[in-house]
């Protein structure tokens, strides 16, 4: 016990970009870009879809779920990795490390769940115009989105904390943040259960809503198909366009990176993907909803023309 003490880890090395100044001087200055574009282009669709009364029903209540949300999840990391990058030896506090960690975690498991929620709502718009007002209620749409932000705290940090890990000796993580794989590989107890645990979570928080959203994508395009006007399909398939592409973008990199087998080493390959979906996302998903969607154009050229007066 006291040797264990002496080894135990109370700070974590991040060594992602170390010993690349050149690398991290880009890096700091494509982050500054991306955040300030993640928090405008978010905050703006937050901001229409609330005041907006064109813009007052469930599709746009989850977009401003899914704004929020990745305003969230870039400030958890994005900040924390631009201060990383302007010290040559950046360090996190073991409490710290684990805080980022568990959040980035719980913020990704909300996601997925959210974007199923939002493939849902398309499918009862297209498949049941008449009705959807009735089955989208407000109340019921408010419930579906405290559901999506509980279901990260029982699929993400329950079963991080339920199965502690212990760290000891090595406490160098080849990382720019405490992402989860990579603070995993410096576990030195036997992870064989956790690895299972976290397998079969990755597979149902990743797996399950993207099966539903399949299967709701399924429905969908039989809806459309028995539109009779080209034009009526034409604006149906618009309608879900935007939430396919985020979708396709969002699910591709982190099925990728959690489904593979892992590695006790960090890839190059593993920290580009990390960025990608941790970083890039959200800076792309009110790019993609704002220039595919006429509504959103519209709310925010009314905004512009309101304030301009």
């Amino acid at each position: 016990m006291e040797e264990e003490n002496k080894t135990a880890i109370t700070e974590f090395i991040l060594i992602g970009y170390s010993g690349r100044p050149k690398t991290r001087i880009g890096m700091i200055l494509l982050l500054i870009t991306v955040y300030s574009v993640t928090l405008v282009g978010n905050g703006l669709i937050i901001l229409v879809t609330t005041t907006d009364p064109r813009l007052q029903n469930p599709m746009y209540f989850f977009l401003s779920n899914l704004s929020f949300l990745d305003i969230c999840y870039s400030t958890s990391s994005i900040p924390q990795s631009i201060a990383n990058l302007l010290v040559d030896k950046p360090t996190m506090s073991f409490t710290m490390c684990y805080f980022q960690m568990s959040t980035g975690v719980y913020l990704a498991v909300t996601e997925c769940f959210l974007l199923a929620i939002m493939a849902y709502d398309r499918y009862i718009a297209i498949s049941s115009p008449l009705h959807y007002t009735l089955i989208m209620s407000k109340m019921f749409c408010i419930l579906l989105a405290a559901g999506t932000w509980t279901s990260g705290i029982f699929l993400g940090i329950v079963p991080m904390y339920a199965l502690p890990a212990r760290f000891c000796g090595n406490n160098v993580i080849d990382h720019l943040t405490c992402e989860l794989k990579a603070v995993m590989k410096l576990v030195c107890s036997d992870t064989s259960v956790s690895q299972l645990v976290t397998f079969f979570t990755a597979g149902l928080t990743l797996l399950g809503p993207f099966a539903f959203i399949l299967f709701s994508y399924l429905r969908i395009i039989v809806a459309i198909l028995r539109i009779h006007l080209a034009g009526g399909r034409l604006k149906a398939f618009s309608t879900c366009a935007s939430h396919l592409t985020v979708v396709t973008i969002y699910y591709g990199t982190f099925m990728f990176s959690y489904l593979k087998p892992q590695s006790k080493s960090t890839q190059e390959a593993d920290k580009i993907i990390s960025a990608f979906y941790g970083v890039v996302t959200p800076m792309l998903n009110p790019l993609i909803y704002t220039l595919r969607n006429q509504e959103v154009i519209g709310a925010l050229t009314r905004l512009v023309e309101k304030k301009g007066k």
